[in-house]
């Protein structure tokens, strides 16, 4: 009884010809409402829109049991009307209409619905979409005097509610009218685009194509329709053509080129939703955005909710497209969802179908997959670093550049594992040139052992973070002591020489002269051809060392790296000899170049490029001497 009374009491009857107050502080709100709420002008015809339908479904439901509702006019259509001269925007629906209480009521109130009240009322009522009453109100961006002109259905008044939206608004009788609502939007200076043709059609694709009744732009010569009513995401696969699909993709990612796979489903069970979505073949230019936003649309019972809604992680987001929800639940804004466990239920079944449909892709069609992977792959492995719960999952996918060739997967790897081979391999490199060129390498390929090329920056950090695959561990092979003892040499020149005494002593002499630039000299067992090179000691990667150390506020630095050198390389048995005859300072500037070449490999500037003039401009009199 309580409850009855206090709904009674909160209800506004309408005072012809006097100014009334928006019940609550509606300034603030309204201020709220155009300047937080919504991020998009556009959203205003959305709403409006949306509100125009839900008076039509309601017409259409109470038609059932009362047939003489729909008058002498059947016909059930939004009408979009441009005035230049006038500078209006109105929009016309010949739906249910509202009383002059129900206008004072459902307008008066901020947040009142009267879709929620008509919904309360009836048991079996049609799904609608407008059940916060808040939609109405971010009209109020683009106008500053708005009209809505209305007469029930059944019933002969019509009346009018008027606003500036700055705390006040009248409710007045008006000539007798069509059945249903009219909305006169008078624009602010800075909205006259609104009465565009181009800029109305472009809104209604975007956000409104969908709506089932039709949607009419009334001016000059003809009235036209400019909505399908027909959403295509709600169809059955076999329904939509390869065209239409082209169409739909490019009123989405504005790209000329169709989609390289489309992912088109309905979810049933506990949850129901509608899924299509698109996998473009080029990069959007929006991919490497700082915000990492998704750019899929969510649509409640086919009502625009969102254009960045975060239905996917943030390494899919590449992915385009429309996911429709029958039962997802809104906040007051429309905009944003509620933090609902049902939401991260959708997330988690729509992801792990996008990463299955990959997997099935890359398996049935490498030549579709390998242009995906080519535009995405940098994306795609932040999920590597990022996503626990789906790593086998993307390691499944993920394509890579070895030293035998590209687009090797994982699974592949391992199958071609060499006799007592017990890791996967990698090398980083800042670019596919720099990892082929590298002198670590020489050990691997001389046993003909398989090394991945990773080149992209986010390898350094999912690498570090992977477990393995497949029971095998990842090992960088610019870390520690290489450990190709037990793997068989494809020849004999491919073993590594040991050091003799000589060499002994140089390697000494070379950590002499070097000092604290390297933390330690000694003989290598990965190097074939080269001379020298650069080998970290600790648990980082070199690269990835490399890359936090150019990181304001890392508190990372390059620590010295460990010097290995080619016991059976000419230039290292000369140097030796050298060491032996004359003495370790001999040796002192081909240290120094050696750790400069070492680095130059590497993509590191040498520490003291006059220093390597100097010693080089030396060491080449000497030769020439």
């Amino acid at each position: 009884m309580a409850a009855a009374q206090s709904k009674s009491k909160s209800k506004i009857k309408a005072t012809t010809g006097e100014p009334q107050a928006f019940q609550a502080e509606v300034a603030k709100i309204l201020k709220l409402m155009v300047h937080s709420v919504y991020s998009d002008r556009d959203v205003f015809l959305r709403e409006l829109i949306s509100n125009a339908s839900d008076a039509l479904d309601k017409l259409r439901y109470e038609a059932i049991a009362a047939p003489h509702l729909l008058e002498a006019e059947p016909a059930l259509t939004i009408t979009l009307a441009p005035d230049k001269d006038a500078k209006t925007l109105t929009i016309t629906d010949t739906g249910i209409g509202m009383t002059a209480d129900e206008l004072a009521s459902h307008l008066g109130t901020i947040a009142r619905s009267g879709t929620e009240a008509f919904m309360a009322g009836a048991a079996d009522a049609p799904d609608l979409i407008g059940q916060f009453g808040v939609g109405f109100y971010s009209a109020f961006m683009v106008a500053d005097k708005i009209e809505v002109i209305s007469r029930k259905a059944g019933e002969a008044a019509a009346h009018v509610w008027t606003s500036d939206g700055l705390g006040t608004f009248t409710v007045n009788t008006a000539e007798a009218s069509a059945r249903g609502t009219r909305i006169v939007l008078h624009l602010k200076p800075d909205a006259l685009d609104y009465l565009e043709d181009w800029k109305i059609e472009s809104v209604v694709r975007s956000y409104s194509d969908h709506i089932v009744h039709p949607i009419l732009l009334a001016g000059g010569e003809e009235t036209r329709q400019i909505n399908s009513g027909s959403a295509i995401w709600m169809r059955a696969k076999t329904e939509v053509t390869a065209e239409q699909h082209k169409e739909f993709f490019d009123s989405l990612a504005h790209s000329a080129e169709p989609p390289a796979l489309t992912i088109h489903y309905r979810a049933e069970g506990r949850q129901e939703y509608n899924v299509l979505l698109y996998v473009p073949a080029e990069k959007p230019f929006d991919l490497y955005d700082p915000e990492r936003k998704g750019r899929q649309r969510l649509y409640v019972r086919r009502v625009f909710i969102a254009d960045d809604a975060a239905l996917l992680p943030p390494y899919l987001r590449f992915v385009r497209g429309v996911i429709d929800s029958s039962d997802m639940p809104l906040n007051l804004s429309r905009e944003m969802l509620q933090n609902n466990p049902d939401v991260a239920a959708i997330r988690k079944a729509v992801t792990n179908r996008v990463l299955s449909e990959l997997k099935k892709c890359a398996e049935g069609d490498a030549a579709t997959f390998g242009k995906i992977w080519e535009a995405f792959a940098p994306v795609i492995k932040e999920g590597l670093y990022e996503d626990m719960e789906r790593r086998d999952q993307l390691f499944e996918i993920a394509r890579f550049r070895s030293t035998r060739g590209e687009n090797v997967s994982l699974r592949d790897y391992v199958a071609g594992l060499k006799e007592n081979q017990t890791a996967i391999y990698y090398l980083t490199a800042e670019d596919a040139a720099k990892a082929k060129a590298s002198p670590q390498l020489e050990g691997y390929k001389a046993r003909d052992v398989e090394v991945l090329l990773l080149t992209d920056p986010v390898d350094s950090f999912w690498v570090c973070t992977a477990l393995g695959f497949d029971g095998k561990p990842f090992k960088s092979v610019t870390q520690g002591i290489a450990d190709l003892d037990a793997i068989k040499p494809a020849t004999e020149q491919a073993v590594p020489a040991e050091a003799d005494a000589a060499t002994t002593a140089l390697l000494g002499a070379l950590k002499q002269a070097l000092g604290d630039s390297v933390k330690e000299v000694r003989v290598s067992k990965r190097l074939t051809d080269s001379p020298v090179c650069l080998v970290a000691d600790g648990m980082m990667d070199r690269t990835l060392e490399r890359l936090l150390s150019r990181q304001k506020d890392s508190g990372v630095s390059l620590s010295a790296p460990v010097l290995e050198v080619n016991a059976g390389h000419g230039l290292i048995k000369a140097l030796a000899a050298v060491a032996a005859s004359k003495g370790t300072d001999a040796v002192a500037d081909a240290a120094h170049l050696l750790l400069d070449q070492a680095q130059v490999l590497e993509g590191e500037p040498v520490a003291d490029p006059a220093a390597f003039a100097r010693r080089m401009a030396e060491v080449m009199r000497r030769a020439f001497a």
